[in-house]
């Protein structure tokens, strides 16, 4: 999950991302798929979500996003049948479009004794034989029509007692008029199953005669009809990788392995459709392919993984093994169709793999290697431990300060430590540092607790002055202090460092500058929220005893009855006499409550349009920028 928050991680996603055709998962913080799309370009399309502006619906789902994931295919009409599939299997609430009932259709088979071709939005175990989905309803609708006419079945209702309509046009077989024997019905049943599984050439030529016969006699009109045909007919039986045209039901296995690293996909087709796709990585330990022999066999051990008619795996693994083990059916093609559906779950396991150590590299450049750069910059060896301090207060009341503590370039939040100022009065940054240092190191030297490698102080050369002349002149410790200097737009700037200080400009793109700024912005919001808390506790506090009927006691009566202010806004007039608070007070208390509640939500409403009048601003100020 995220190192440090979770635009920084999504930004490091979103950079590593394929330049290639696919389907993309969007997930929220529960890890719930709430949209699936494909895209001819992934990197392209699931970058504009999070760097452009939305309105309506969509800016709806980009709030929501929290993570994503992607599958590559080899196509992008390949990752169109596979968006229907994924749509299909996990119901995504933002995809309403594609949702049951609205889904693109299958033509279908009947299985009666006199069959039909129909179209149909849904797959079920009845014997019929179901192509598609097909991604053009309008060229699947056609393209049956064409079917009836060339290679016709019953077109007419059972209860038909003479010859229909459609017999007499030639597009119906004709059950209407006479009996027509299995053996003629299984002649046009595997005409139709060639031409559905893409053996067309015999009737694209045709029509192809027909059109240019048709325009060398000016027939424009015809020659359009059988140019619209052709057309339909290649998007409809234009044969997929990603489909398996047997409709057996498979499970494709393939890995990669890197670094000591595996990783594994497995796609799971049922009813000629990917309907599920999932993957695993983990350390290496033994030889690859007894490690991903075992994993295959512990696979069908969990209850939703059922055994398919038959397992595709690579070369690598030993087949005859795995199936006497599983008793199903193993093939390792070689070429051809399922040899290519096998490439494109190998290709998703390299790049899966491959996105996992650019991501541990690029983490490991922002800690370790910033560590590394920082530490060189001030001339300090490993600089391993960094504590970092930041005071604050409004004119001088309710001051605190706050550490923050980052071990090898991450924050070790179990090690933050907030201070209330106790000895200074007033605004006084040189003597609330002095206090801080003081009362931290001298703990730790009491404690006899490890010390830090580098004291970071929010500020510049007055909070340096305060700490050294506390852990020099007072404790007789000699550690590294530096202070974090910010320019006129209150944004990180450099760093102080050294007797007599020094300015150390490091260059902004540089991963140790981006620490820095990370330490620094830590900080800041670390003390800011510590002093929002204490500042609303003394100012809640100071209303509290200003309602006529509460003084100390009945002040502690609430606090230990009731731990926080929600379950304060929620107690009744009855609630609050169980405690001994008489009837006018308790009453008099929950219209102070109300009051409050109402408050605090009128703050928060007026907090977010300043934010999106703010956000409107800068994103204008961009615009008049780039003009």
């Amino acid at each position: 999950m995220p190192v440090y928050n979770n635009k920084e991680w999504l930004n490091e996603k979103l950079a590593l991302l394929p330049d290639l055709p696919g389907c993309y998962l969007m997930k929220n913080e529960k890890n719930t798929i709430i949209y699936i799309g494909k895209a001819k370009n992934l990197k392209n399309r699931v970058r504009s979500y999070f760097r452009s502006s939305h309105t309506g619906k969509t800016a709806l789902l980009v709030e929501e996003i929290y993570t994503f994931e992607t599958i590559v295919t080899n196509s992008n009409k390949e990752a169109l049948l596979l968006e229907i599939s994924l749509i299909q299997k996990y119901q995504p609430r933002y995809n309403i479009r594609l949702k049951e009932g609205t889904m693109y259709p299958y033509l279908k088979i009947t299985k009666e004794k006199d069959p039909q071709l129909v179209i149909t939005s849904t797959v079920k175990k009845d014997g019929g034989l179901y192509f598609g989905p097909y991604p053009n309803v309008y060229a699947a609708n056609d393209t049956r029509q064409f079917i009836q006419k060339i290679y016709p079945l019953r077109r007419c209702p059972k209860n038909e007692k003479r010859a229909c309509f459609y017999y007499h046009i030639g597009q119906c077989i004709g059950c209407c008029d006479h009996d027509v024997s299995q053996e003629e019905y299984a002649t046009q049943i595997d005409h139709i199953r060639r031409f559905l599984n893409g053996d067309v050439k015999e009737v694209k030529d045709e029509l192809t005669a027909k059109m240019a016969h048709a325009s060398s006699d000016l027939n424009f009109e015809k020659a359009a009809e059988y140019r619209d045909q052709i057309r339909h007919i290649e998007q409809t039986v234009e044969q997929q990788n990603i489909l398996s045209l047997d409709y057996k039901d498979r499970d494709v296995f393939a890995y990669d392995v890197m670094r000591g690293w595996v990783s594994i996909q497995v796609f799971l087709l049922r009813q000629s459709t990917v309907i599920k796709r999932e993957a695993a990585s983990f350390p290496l330990y033994d030889d690859p392919a007894d490690e991903v022999s075992s994993y295959i066999g512990q696979f069908y051990q969990e209850e939703n993984h059922i055994l398919p008619k038959e397992i595709l795996l690579p070369e690598a693994l030993d087949a005859d093994l795995i199936a006497e083990t599983l008793g199903v059916t193993v093939r390792q093609p070689k070429r051809g169709r399922l040899k290519r559906l096998l490439d494109l779950a190998s290709q998703n396991s390299h790049l899966a793999l491959a996105e996992k150590f650019r991501m541990e590299d690029r983490k490991q450049l922002k800690t370790v290697g910033a560590i590394e750069q920082l530490s060189e910059a001030l001339k300090l060896p490993y600089i391993k431990t960094i504590e970092s301090f930041d005071h604050s207060n409004i004119q001088g009341t309710s001051p605190v300060s706050a550490m923050v503590v980052f071990k090898d370039g991450k924050p070790a939040k179990k090690d933050y430590r907030k201070y209330h100022v106790k000895t200074i009065k007033g605004a006084n940054e040189f003597k609330t540092t002095q206090e801080v240092i003081r009362r931290r190191y001298s703990r730790l030297l009491k404690e006899e607790k490890p010390l830090p490698d580098l004291i970071m102080m929010d500020g510049g050369p007055i909070q340096v002055k305060a700490a050294k002349e506390v852990l020099e002149d007072e404790l007789g410790l000699d550690l590294p202090i530096a202070g974090m200097v910010k320019n006129d737009k209150h944004q990180t700037a450099r760093l102080v460092f050294g007797n007599p200080l020094v300015p150390i400009d490091l260059p902004p793109t540089s991963p140790a500058f981006q620490l820095i700024q990370r330490i620094q912005e830590e900080v800041h919001r670390f003390a800011i929220t510590f002093h929002r808390q204490v500042r609303t506790k003394s100012e809640f506090q100071s209303q509290l005893d200003q309602i006529d009927g509460v003084g100390p006691k009945t002040r502690q009566k609430i606090y230990q009855t009731y731990k926080t202010r929600e379950a304060m806004e929620n107690a009744t007039v009855a609630d609050f006499q169980k405690i001994g608070i008489s009837q006018k007070v308790s009453e008099r208390l929950v219209d102070f409550f109300i009051e409050q509640k109402a408050n605090r939500e009128l703050i928060a409403i007026k907090e977010r349009q300043m934010a999106y009048q703010t956000n409107n601003s800068q994103k204008r100020g961009r615009h008049g920028e780039s003009k």
